[in-house]
């Protein structure tokens, strides 16, 4: 099988694996959050720690990812301030995911074209976020 299918294969399972975890948690924290037998303002705490708990983990599944690409050898690197370790692969994730783009460490090969699926599926994931929040503190908001 041609690599460049193999990279399309690989990132479509990590883009749809990242949205799936992300659906799951938002999905049991509008179930968990009403239940709560807390304060609205521990509710809303709750709501952020579980989406930045999805987030997190995510960002995680993408820097293994690149960590197992990269060792695999023939879908490209990551080059720059890159000690080849899975520690600077998360962090490449972390900075890919969030839109920074610091610039230290960079893509090359095949690995570019999961950078940007990365990118725009974390833009999208943490807008998905915000709005899910938004609704959520709406409703306590309606109950002062």
């Amino acid at each position: 099988m041609p690599v460049l299918l193999q990279s399309f294969i690989v990132n479509g399972l990590l883009v749809s694996l990242a949205i799936l975890i992300h659906y799951e948690m938002l999905r049991f924290l509008s179930v968990l959050i009403p239940k709560l037998p807390t304060r609205h303002r521990l509710k809303v705490v709750t709501g952020l720690l579980g989406a930045l708990t999805a987030h997190v983990i995510e960002i995680w599944m993408f820097g293994i990812g690149y960590y197992l690409l990269i060792g695999l050898g023939q879908f490209g690197t990551l080059t720059g301030n890159y000690t080849h370790s899975l520690l600077d692969s998360v962090y490449f994730s972390f900075v890919a995911y969030s839109s920074l783009g610091l610039g230290d460490i960079y893509p090359v090969g095949y690995l570019r074209f999961l950078t940007g699926l990365e990118t725009l599926t974390g833009l999208v994931l943490i807008t998905w976020t915000a709005s899910f929040m938004y609704i959520e503190m709406q409703k306590f908001w309606d109950d002062r």
